[in-house]
């Protein structure tokens, strides 16, 4: 009698099937810029430099926004880099990528991608906040996290799982933010 897979067992083999896909791709735009996002990307730089632009050009409803999308940002790291990195074996996609694309693998698990966590968790306060920035901040964000499949660092399982993950933060910060609101005393205006 022969078993059947599991629903997880085929999760994993779509996975890396669309893995093997993206990994055959040839673009030479995408080559060219695709690494360089990913790797500026790391320790959340894109994001950082974005609230510093909304700090310096947003007024106040811009300074909330950073502040609270940086919120976001540590939240999400501590969830996806030291807790759910900290239960998953996932060993990261073998690196089937060509040479002009790939990143140096980093130590971590796989699951789920840390960049696209940050870049959610980011892209879904300050999205929602600045309704103008929701469409260049997601796109941007989808970008970073194509790109680490892209780059070969991740598996499409991996980043769904980060975005996904970021987005939910994203929304408990902004709850968390606007109860906050409500309980401030209002401001007596001269």
């Amino acid at each position: 009698m022969t078993q059947q897979p599991n629903t997880v067992d085929l999760l994993l083999d779509l996975d890396e099937t669309i893995f093997r896909q993206v990994a055959d791709w040839k673009s030479p735009i995408l080559d060219g810029t695709l690494p360089s996002l990913s790797e500026i990307a790391s320790y959340s730089r894109i994001w950082i430099g974005v609230s510093l632009g909304l700090t310096a050009f947003g007024g106040a409803k811009g300074r909330r926004s950073a502040v609270l999308g940086m919120a976001a940002i540590g939240v999400t790291s501590a969830l996806t880099n030291i807790a759910l990195k900290g239960v998953t074996n996932r060993k990261r996609p073998q690196r089937e990528v060509p040479a002009a694309r790939r990143l140096v693998h980093p130590e971590s698990t796989s699951f789920p991608s840390g960049h696209t966590a940050s870049a959610a968790a980011f892209s879904g306060v300050v999205g929602r906040e600045m309704p103008g920035l929701w469409l260049p901040l997601n796109a941007l964000a989808g970008l970073v996290g194509f790109s680490r499949i892209y780059t070969g660092v991740h598996y499409p399982g991996d980043v769904l799982a980060g975005w996904l993950v970021g987005k939910l933060v994203a929304a408990m910060v902004r709850w968390v933010s606007r109860r906050f609101r409500r309980l401030q005393p209002a401001t007596v205006q001269p």
